[in-house]
């Protein structure tokens, strides 16, 4: 193969990394647009305007989603049988409030009742907020480490309970989660409302945001201070062995900083993570400017996380010795090569539909084209 086996593997790391801020960034503002919709939304109105930001994208977005599920069960297959297997009870509420948000789009405006609309409203907000909650949860659990285990053949065996994955910790990171989503959904409506609206959607992002930055800022002397990091000791299979039972794994209060102290240049992901958020904070009245700031808030947050945790993807605190790296969780060199290949041909027909997209549906949502009997919206 012309790109070697352990190249490969940071490649498919990176990748990974890159499909979950694209959804984070992409299906994050309209997750958090939709927290927003029965809060900034006074009239009925305002709520079919917000609605009608995110009603023609929110199904594209979530193919970001979908990407990132079939990127971890084809490139990293025992994080894939760890993570959907173990987390299948959290697993389910997202898929449950998944199922919600389509409904309420479709059903909102079936009938004209307020008490009807406004019940549908709360679904689709709860439904969104219950979503962003538990994407930092599971952050926030695979940074303490997750309780599996595997035995001689491989199996994997999850020993945690649902209710264990809302720890302290864990629901730090739901919140923070929740607050960075809301603060990227109100600057993407800014840029896509008008007059009154849009200047609440200033207000609440600017505090949205600046929480998520206090809470960012917070986990990680949290992370510091009183989260069990783990470090690599030693080795004793070959590179082209995908095998988790096959090394040995120190944990200290603070090891996830151990990659800071090695390569000191890591700090400016963190860095840049408080810098973005804060500036997004100031330049909310700049619409275009403040939501591309709030992207890269949450692009070096997440990246942050990663190049904390490197080269460990899903570390195990039952049994740390089998947690899984990226130099053993992975698929064959031939199985990454080929794929590799398939995500430089269709990735970029992917961003360039994306943008057509965008390009075509841009400029605002005005009330006057929803009260217009002529057009056709949610």
């Amino acid at each position: 193969m012309p790109i070697d086996y352990e190249m490969l593997r940071v490649i498919w790391w990176l990748l990974l990394l890159v499909l979950i801020i694209g959804f984070a960034v992409m299906d994050g503002f309209d997750l958090g647009a939709s927290v927003l919709v029965p809060f900034i939304g006074k009239t009925d109105t305002e709520r079919r305007v917000i609605i009608n930001t995110i009603g023609p994208v929110w199904e594209g977005n979530q193919v970001w989603f979908i990407l990132g599920g079939g990127a971890v069960f084809a490139a990293w297959p025992y994080v894939y049988a760890v993570s959907f297997s173990g987390f299948y009870i959290a697993m389910f509420l997202l898929l449950l409030t998944f199922i919600m948000r389509p409904v309420a789009f479709k059903y909102r405006s079936k009938e004209a009742s307020k008490t009807w609309r406004y019940t549908w409203d709360s679904i689709l907000s709860i439904s969104a907020l219950l979503a962003c909650v538990v994407f930092g949860v599971a952050v926030g659990n695979v940074i303490q480490g997750v309780p599996f285990h595997f035995d001689a053949s491989l199996r994997t065996f999850y020993t945690g309970s649902f209710w264990a994955l809302f720890n302290p910790f864990a629901l730090l990171c739901g919140i923070m989660s929740l607050c960075m989503l809301v603060g990227h959904g109100a600057s993407y409506l800014v840029c896509k409302t008008e007059g009154a609206l849009a200047l609440r959607a200033i207000r609440v992002g600017r505090y949205a945001t600046l929480l998520s930055v206090i809470l960012f800022a917070l986990g990680g002397w949290w992370v510091d201070q009183g989260i069990m990091g783990y470090n690599i000791s030693h080795i004793t299979s070959h590179i082209a062995d995908s095998n988790p039972l096959m090394k040995s794994v120190t944990m200290a209060i603070g090891g996830w900083m151990h990659n800071y102290a090695t390569y000191p240049l890591m700090m400016i992901a963190p860095a840049l993570g408080l810098g973005f958020g804060l500036l997004s904070c100031v330049t909310r009245h700049c619409a275009r400017t403040a939501l591309l700031l709030s992207a890269g808030h949450i692009a070096m947050v997440l990246t942050t996380v990663a190049l904390s945790l490197f080269p460990f993807i899903l570390p195990s605190s039952s049994n740390p010795n089998m947690s899984l790296t990226v130099w053993d969780a992975s698929s064959s060199h031939y199985a990454l090569f080929l794929m590799l290949i398939a995500v430089v041909v269709f990735l970029p027909i992917v961003l360039s539909y994306t943008a057509w997209v965008y390009k075509v549906l841009a400029g605002p949502v005005r009330e006057k084209d929803i009260e217009d009997p002529t057009q056709h919206h949610y």
